[in-house]
């Protein structure tokens, strides 16, 4: 596939992208979320196309329907977490950077993975580049990481099961934040995830299907 043009400043190489689809979603009436469909497409697709210029698609958990990857694999043991995920994702990884991203972020778009591998391709030193939203927060589940300081700082943590986000990225050290664009004329930011019916509801509205039930 053809790449997208660098980001002004940075000069990212090739990656790979281990994309997150294990979990049940309680509050969703534990649906398989990144199934769930958002503008026609399955969360989890919209993701992948997101990194679509990836060397490797891996992705950990549920196969996504009728999309090509190049690993499905699985956390151990099950459910144990999206830190065991990232271990298992991280076995079929082969680039020096990796994007670790959560399925359930719908208008996750190319531009903004390449912010964040232009970002780290500029900061030598860090172990990773992670999205911010406006508010400040970080989303440790959409971040660009160099390989070899991911596996670091898995080996750091220990048994990986049951490990928050979090820790491992206070273990890796120095990480490079980006805030992500904002939402405009009242659309959708990159880091919007569905966690509950009403952003379901939002992200359907916001994609043109105005529709809150069912796939």
């Amino acid at each position: 596939m053809t790449r997208p043009a660098a980001a002004a400043g940075g000069e990212p190489g090739p990656y790979d992208a281990v994309v997150l689809t294990g979990g049940r979603a309680s509050r969703l009436g534990g649906a398989s979320k990144p199934e769930l469909e958002v503008g026609g497409l399955a969360m989890a697709a919209r993701v992948l196309a997101a990194v679509g210029d990836a060397d490797r698609r891996i992705v950990v958990g549920a196969a996504v329907s009728d999309t090509e990857v190049d690993l499905v694999a699985r956390e151990e043991p099950r459910g144990g977490g999206p830190v065991a995920a990232i271990a298992a994702g991280l076995v079929g990884v082969r680039a020096s950077a990796v994007a670790v991203l959560a399925a359930d972020l719908p208008f996750l778009d190319a531009m903004t993975v390449l912010d964040l591998r232009a970002a780290l391709a500029l900061k030598p030193a860090a172990a990773a580049a992670l999205l911010v939203d406006t508010d400040g927060r970080d989303q440790r589940l959409c971040a660009v990481w160099r390989t070899e300081a991911l596996r670091v700082a898995l080996a750091a943590v220990g048994g990986p099961a049951g490990v928050p986000v979090s820790a491992l990225v206070a273990t890796a050290g120095t990480m490079v934040r980006r805030t992500g664009r904002p939402a405009t004329r009242g659309g959708p930011p990159p880091w919007f995830d569905c966690d509950t019916p009403e952003d379901l509801a939002a992200a359907r509205s916001w994609a043109g299907l105005g529709r809150s039930g069912g796939k």
